[in-house]
């Protein structure tokens, strides 16, 4: 990615992160409107590279959905992202969110806060069926290109970004 210098201090701060496998996960510090509150902690912390793909609907850009890798700390693949939004353990199971609220952030897609909308258990386990959020922080690039770029109707274009995405589950 272009974004050599942001992708150090992201990876440097994910190697501050305790493991996935084992050790808690510190909340993250996010503005009040993406918070969680109540009862739950976070259980799972990876860093996403991929794409957030646009289609050119009507002389706008629309979003079509995401396509990212995530990793844990030990950088290995926990999980890819898609649309629904839809994030996928590699042990099968799945999250699909719906979005709760937003924070704009200078050149960059919004960090969000999302609820789960629906679960489901993988054909090797249930790491993410327990999920109640998921909150994107630490975004860098995927916004949408120019409008004065959209011309052809249904062009479909890929903006890289990366993000953090952190899984809440309850404390019980």
């Amino acid at each position: 990615m272009k974004h050599s210098y942001l992708l150090a201090i992201a990876v440097a701060a994910a190697a501050a992160l305790p493991s996935a496998a084992g050790a808690a996960v510190p909340p993250p510090d996010v503005p009040s409107t993406i918070a969680v509150t109540g009862d739950e902690k976070p259980f799972l912390a990876a860093h996403a590279e991929g794409v957030q793909i646009y289609a050119c609907r009507s002389g706008a850009w629309a979003l079509v959905g995401p396509r990212a890798t995530l990793y844990g700390t030990n950088g290995q693949v926990v999980a890819t992202h898609f649309g629904g939004p839809t994030w996928q353990a590699t042990d099968g199971s799945r999250v699909v969110g719906r979005r709760v609220d937003g924070v704009t952030v200078p050149g960059a897609i919004q960090w969000l806060l999302l609820a789960r909308a629906s679960s489901s258990v993988g054909p090797d386990g249930d790491r993410l069926t327990g999920t109640t959020h998921i909150q994107r922080i630490n975004t860098v690039g995927g916004l949408p290109p120019d409008a004065a770029a959209c011309v052809t109707e249904g062009e479909e274009v890929e903006e890289p970004y990366e993000a953090d995405y952190v899984f809440w589950k309850a404390s019980a």
